[in-house]
């Protein structure tokens, strides 16, 4: 087993096991590791201590994200966030396929995939010349099937393996950040609608959530929860376009494409970023 599918393990176990609030003895027993060799391999590889995570399972996530669920979303700003933290130290640009593209059905363009390891699963990335147009977890679906999407949105296109081309897009996420942000550009395909929801997604600040009423409200349509719901489930490209922040009006999670654990894990992941620095890691408590 690899670092980064044993740290994928760990945060499994801890999702299915928070209620419990496991030690870190047994969180390492059961990735088959020393307490102190998991501790220093989980804060290297998920940039988090497992102490901090395993808080933002539990009520240290529900005070973050479940507080002043009215002013959750705010879409009067620009079309991206830019912020300081990890996760979201770059611009990101969301830019759809025009009419003409869309008919010409990929005609003429190269797109370069590979598959990845990170500390929340293995994802699949596909990038056009345009920028990142698939990103999806490959534990939750297989690689052969995203593809198989892929092919069915840009019938026309070339598809060539080069994971070399593909990297950068999850070293923006999981690698240390930059001494300067920059633009990272999204180039997918969709309806009016659906593009308008993901660039909605784009302005839920990091660390927060917003429900499907909030997003339906906010593009003007309030009555239409349940289409941005089905628009939310269509997103290409998992984590930067946040569809993880998405939750329902009642607090529940809701849905998930990729599953509910999955989505916990990401949320927990996300604000545990926010809330501490590799440099200073902290201990679970052993029982």
């Amino acid at each position: 087993m690899d670092d980064y599918a044993r740290i994928e393990k760990a945060m499994a176990y801890m999702v299915e096991r928070a209620v419990f609030q496991p030690g870190l003895d047994e969180v390492a027993a059961h990735v088959h590791l020393s307490a102190y060799h998991f501790q220093r391999l989980f804060c290297r590889y998920a940039g988090i201590s497992p102490k901090r995570f395993l808080q933002a399972l539990t009520l240290e996530r529900a005070k973050r994200l479940l507080k002043e669920p009215h002013a959750l979303l705010d879409v009067a700003h620009a079309l991206g966030l830019s912020g300081g933290s990890r996760l979201y130290d770059h611009f990101v640009q969301l830019e759809a396929v025009t009419p003409g593209e869309h008919k010409r059905q990929g005609e003429g363009v190269y797109i370069e995939y590979g598959v990845h390891p990170t500390p929340l699963g293995n994802v699949l990335v596909a990038t056009t010349p345009r920028g990142i147009c698939r990103m999806g977890f490959v534990d939750a679906t297989s690689a052969d099937e995203l593809l198989a999407r892929l092919a069915r949105e840009w019938p026309r296109s070339t598809l060539h393996h080069r994971p070399e081309a593909t990297a950068y897009v999850v070293d923006a996420l999981f690698a240390a950040p930059k001494a300067e942000p920059h633009t990272l550009a999204l180039h997918v395909t969709g309806t009016n609608f659906q593009v308008a929801v993901w660039r909605a997604l784009l302005t839920i600040p990091e660390g927060q959530l917003a429900s499907y009423t909030h997003i339906a409200q906010a593009l003007g349509m309030p009555k239409s929860s349940r289409a941005v719901g089905n628009a939310v489930g269509a997103n290409p490209v998992a984590l930067w376009i946040p569809c993880h922040r998405v939750i329902q009006q009642s607090g529940a999670l809701g849905g998930y494409r990729w599953g509910l654990p999955k989505k916990q894990m990401v949320q927990a992941w996300e604000v545990a970023q926010m809330q501490t620095s590799v440099s200073e890691p902290e201990l679970l408590t052993t029982h």
